[in-house]
């Protein structure tokens, strides 16, 4: 017992040695974070621990509902990214591609590329990294079990993990978070 409580105050030692020179290196820095960096990584750390997989907990994941087919949710997303302003600037079937190659049927994959351009290229000029995040992608994936999911990258990060975004560029971009998160749901429910 003495083994394991000696075992435990060294691994609580060290965790305080880490948080004060973290602290000290860098404390300047992370006070002009967003509010909202903290929870945020807070949260990806425990979505990281939970799958054991960075890109799984990168990640927004909504499953198909009983009876909504992938033509469907397709149907639907485009629908509801019309209504809200979001264009579809392209789709990828990525499915068919990779049949095409490789001579062999290949699972249900199509990812399709949703943007507002005006808030983009506020994005962008804002600072040109926000480009790798553009256009927004949604992909239709049927999985190895057949069951359907639609997936979009999480824009937490891209919102608070760093410096706070300028007030009229976040309530932009919380607009476009919004936005992709409605056409999700809305998709996974077959919902015109």
């Amino acid at each position: 017992m003495g083994l394991i409580r000696n075992l435990l105050a060294l691994i609580g030692l060290a965790v305080v040695a880490a948080c004060i020179y973290v602290f000290v290196n860098y404390g300047d820095a992370i006070g002009r974070f967003d509010p909202n960096a903290g929870k945020t990584y807070l949260q990806l750390s425990k979505d990281i621990l939970r799958t054991g997989s960075a890109v799984d907990a990168t990640v927004w994941k909504v499953p198909l509902e009983e009876g909504v087919s992938a033509e469907d949710a397709e149907e639907a997303m485009k629908s509801v990214a019309n209504e809200l302003n979001i264009s579809n600037v392209g789709e990828l079937p990525l499915s068919k591609d990779v049949e095409a190659k490789s001579g062999k049927p290949y699972r249900f994959v199509k990812v399709f590329m949703f943007c507002n351009s005006l808030t983009a290229a506020q994005m962008m000029d804002y600072s040109d990294a926000y480009s790798a995040y553009l256009p927004c992608r949604i992909t239709l994936l049927q999985d190895n079990q057949k069951k359907f999911w639609i997936y979009s990258l999480n824009m937490d990060l891209m919102l608070y993990g760093g410096s706070p975004l300028p007030p009229a560029l976040k309530a932009e971009a919380l607009k476009v978070k919004s936005s992709i998160q409605e056409i999700m749901r809305r998709g996974a429910a077959g919902d015109f």
